[in-house]
């Protein structure tokens, strides 16, 4: 799969899409970032820290999924934003926040479809 491209397709999703990024399993990015024009909240430092918190709790829902199924995504609602993370099989994590009036459903809904049309 193109991240580059899918993480372009996600932000031209929704304009109150912020961030849409897929990192490794060892949380090394490998494709997308953030929306043109939008300044991130957090610091590098506080940015790496949460991809590195957000792989080691997908790591711990792939031992979940033997009783409960895979996960799909989870989201964070946070007072300014809401953060999604989209587990992409085994092996990339799919990071989106957008602003926090956003349609949870309608992004949700897309990313999967989008995700599933890139698959081919």
């Amino acid at each position: 799969m193109d991240y580059k491209q899918f993480c372009s397709q996600i932000l031209d999703v929704d304009p109150k899409i912020r961030f849409a990024t897929v990192f490794d399993e060892w949380s090394v990015k490998v494709g997308g970032g953030m929306r043109e024009g939008v300044k991130s909240l957090l610091s590098e430092r506080a940015s790496k820290e949460l991809v590195n918190l957000l792989t080691l709790d997908w790591k711990s829902r792939k031992d979940m999924a033997k009783m409960l199924g895979k996960t799909k995504y989870t989201l964070a609602e946070y007072d300014t934003i809401k953060r999604f993370s989209f587990y992409l099989g085994d092996d990339h994590l799919l990071l989106v926040s957008a602003e926090k009036d956003c349609d949870t459903n309608m992004i949700v809904d897309n990313v999967i479809k989008l995700y599933y049309k890139n698959q081919d």
